[in-house]
């Protein structure tokens, strides 16, 4: 399966346990694709430098470096108008939408209130973990104990 994680679930998922290390955990493990446009990327790459700014033993870059070389990216252009309440949020359903993915994972309310815009659905990470993974092949919680890198 494919799919795009809004960024605090991408930073959640490197830092704590939970769904979004769960739904990070499972890529790393082969059993799904993150998909992500290089306005994602430059998002995670911006959060990631301004949590370094206030946390210094904050490094997201290894995770970044990793998703950068092994994500799908692609070529996402603008949406024609705006579509969430917070306009910045419309990079992830253009990369939804032009990457033919049906489904973001995001706890922002106002991707939530779009979910169902052009077919794509918008899943909490609580959500999409119990939907997608058998709760007897649930991927390890402790991403950074797996994947070292990380």
């Amino acid at each position: 399966m494919r799919v795009i994680l809004d960024t605090n679930v991408f930073v959640s998922g490197v830092f704590f346990t939970g769904p979004p290390a769960q739904i990070l955990e499972a890529w790393s493990q082969g059993k799904i694709s993150l998909v992500v446009s290089s306005d994602i990327l430059d998002e995670y790459y911006r959060v990631g430098r301004e949590l370094a700014g206030r946390y210094p033993e904050v490094d997201l870059e290894p995770a970044l470096v990793l998703l950068a070389i092994h994500a799908e990216i692609v070529t996402a252009p603008d949406l024609p108008h705006p579509v969430c309440e917070d306009p910045d949020d419309d990079k992830f359903l253009a990369c939804a939408l032009a990457a033919g993915i049906p489904v973001i994972v995001s706890g922002d309310k106002h991707l939530l209130r779009v979910s169902g815009w052009e077919c794509v659905e918008v899943v909490r990470p609580r959500q999409f973990v119990d939907r997608e993974f058998d709760a007897g092949s649930e991927p390890d919680t402790d991403l950074r104990g797996v994947n070292p890198e990380l």
